[in-house]
């Protein structure tokens, strides 16, 4: 403490100042008071300018750190804007893809159940529990695209469950077209649904296939095509006579009593008996073949054809549509005959085969196919009046 005030008391030592003027030599003594003031002066004002240029360098970085956060904030707000705009676009491309996917849908159960048909009459009341997002606060922006995607799950599961109802159908009328011994692949590959138009490729590859509406519209097509099959397949009686006279197969020949092949069952009849078209169809030919004597044949798709021998008269022409229980001839013993009756034939792809399987068909194989000509019915009801 000592050498701290003497050190001072040789830095503030009383000073002269020597200064010459006018040829004279005057001194000034400067003492030691007046020089720590004018040191405290100094210092006083050195810590002023240090002050104010500390204020000045802190209100600076203040104004920077200022506008860094209004920047920071504005691209902010921009990136929720973007994100806004990214959602809002999102929805829409959804919307409109769920709208896509709702017509189709709704086009595919009117087609084949009714213009009245909806997913609760045709699949029942769905869960819509799993499908449903949790709740989300309004203020977020994917909470529109997740109540989409939403909605795009239950219309999936409803595709999927009108897929599974529909194979289920199918795999009814398969049943239904094997009582009658008759292959239900080769007859749904022999449905040739009337379409058309020249061929003009998809350019839209960034859009994915729909597998629950491509796999929907298989299996319509699947049933569409079995169902069909099995209302062409003959299944009512040609004819009121109650009992055959001769079976199809083995039999010995009434003129010449060898063996022969019978491609068809006989029935006896008054002469002029009513003879009706054993299932709907178009008349394929009218007039004579050999050993048939006056014939007339129709055609019911899928390779089915039914032919009619020994007539007396006929009631159709060729080109004829006719329904099933129509009246198309009249019993007759013309051709390759013994008397009055009528020759039935059933050939798949010009084949001949047992017309008997047609002729005694249980009652739960025709309900099924029942239903089928109506849904049929229907649908080209509905085809007529669109066109129309």
């Amino acid at each position: 403490m000592r050498s701290i005030r003497d050190r001072l008391d040789r830095i503030f030592a009383d000073k002269e100042v020597l200064f010459r003027s006018a040829g004279e030599v005057r001194f000034v003594r400067i003492g030691r008071r007046v020089q720590i003031g004018a040191a405290l002066l100094v210092a006083a004002v050195l810590v002023a300018w240090l002050c104010a240029t500390a204020a000045m360098l802190y209100n600076q970085a203040s104004v920077t750190a200022d506008r860094a956060a209004m920047d920071a904030k504005a691209r902010a707000i921009a990136a929720e804007a973007r994100k806004v705009n990214f959602f809002k676009r999102a929805a829409d491309d959804i919307a409109t893809d769920l709208d896509r996917r709702q017509n189709a849908l709704d086009d595919m159960v009117k087609s084949q159940f009714g213009p009245d048909a909806n997913a609760a009459t045709v699949v029942g009341k769905t869960d819509t529990r799993a499908a449903t997002p949790k709740k989300l606060s309004a203020a977020t922006p994917a909470s529109p695209v997740l109540r989409l995607k939403g909605i795009a799950q239950r219309q999936t599961q409803f595709a999927q469950r009108l897929a599974t109802l529909i194979d289920q159908r199918s795999a009814k009328a398969e049943a239904a077209i094997r009582s009658f011994g008759l292959n239900p692949k080769q007859i749904a590959n022999g449905a040739r649904i009337a379409q058309g138009g020249p061929f003009i490729p998809w350019s839209r590859s960034d859009i994915a296939e729909d597998e629950a509406l491509s796999a929907l519209a298989k299996s319509f097509a699947r049933l569409n095509a079995l169902e069909q099959g099995l209302a062409a397949i003959p299944s009512g009686r040609p004819t009121a006579s109650p009992m055959l006279t001769s079976s199809y197969g083995y039999r010995r020949d009434p003129f010449n009593g060898q063996a022969a092949f019978h491609a068809g069952v006989d029935f006896p009849g008054s002469y002029g008996q009513t003879i009706l078209a054993a299932a709907a169809g178009r008349v394929a030919y009218v007039g004579q073949r050999q050993g048939y004597g006056n014939v007339i044949e129709i055609d019911h798709g899928h390779g089915i054809m039914t032919r009619y021998a020994h007539l007396s008269g006929f009631g159709v022409r060729p080109g004829a549509v006719v329904d099933r229980g129509q009246a198309i001839a009249r019993m007759g013993s013309t051709g390759r005959s013994t008397g009055t009756h009528l020759h039935f034939e059933v050939r798949m792809n010009g084949n001949p085969i047992n017309p008997v399987r047609f002729l005694e068909v249980r009652q739960d194989v025709l309900q099924i196919q029942q239903i089928a000509k109506q849904r049929i019915a229907r649908h080209a009801t509905r085809e007529a009046s669109r066109v129309g």
